[in-house]
């Protein structure tokens, strides 16, 4: 997909980020007094070495209890990640700047100033694995630009949502 600003969505095909924003609110805004999870996840496909990755960004806006609507779009790494480290970096640079992007747009769309949403960001680590020694590292990244952090097997954004498309 060449425009960084178009979302791939199961129900409504392919749409532009403020569009996403729109539907957001609009699934929000019908049933407000439910309560709601708004959470970003990345993922990318395991090329280490010599080939670029390709990175998969997911938007879940999850009606606790009563299901949800996703969002994904892709991106090509334009890069060679050459360990898991730099890629998994990447994956949560993605995720907040997608999280911000989303947040921007999607504020003035809401009937109250007060979120009616649990904000978080979902990253591809765990206990178990290579990447549990990056937890704390990532983690903090999240937490340093505001957001709340889920790892695996919490973080399901990113480990089978945005996973599904990589």
């Amino acid at each position: 997909m060449k425009d960084k600003d178009t979302f791939l969505s199961p129900s409504s095909g392919q749409i532009k980020l403020i569009r996403v924003a729109q539907e957001i609110s609009g699934f929000i805004n019908e049933d407000s007094q439910s309560k709601y999870r708004l959470i970003v996840g990345t993922d990318s496909n395991g090329v280490n070495g010599n080939k670029s990755s390709d990175f998969v960004t997911a938007i879940i806006v999850y009606r606790i209890g009563k299901g949800g609507r996703y969002f994904w779009k892709k991106n090509n790494g334009g890069k060679v990640y050459h360990t898991l480290r730099d890629r998994i970096h990447q994956e949560v640079a993605l995720s907040l700047q997608c999280a911000q992007n989303i947040l921007d747009r999607l504020k003035p769309l809401m009937k109250t100033s007060e979120p009616s949403y649990d904000f978080q960001i979902h990253i591809d680590v765990g206990q178990n694995g290579p990447t549990r020694e990056m937890i704390k590292e990532v983690v903090g990244m999240v937490r340093g630009n505001g957001f709340k952090a889920m790892i695996k097997p919490e973080s399901y954004a990113a480990s089978t949502v945005a996973d599904k498309y990589t």
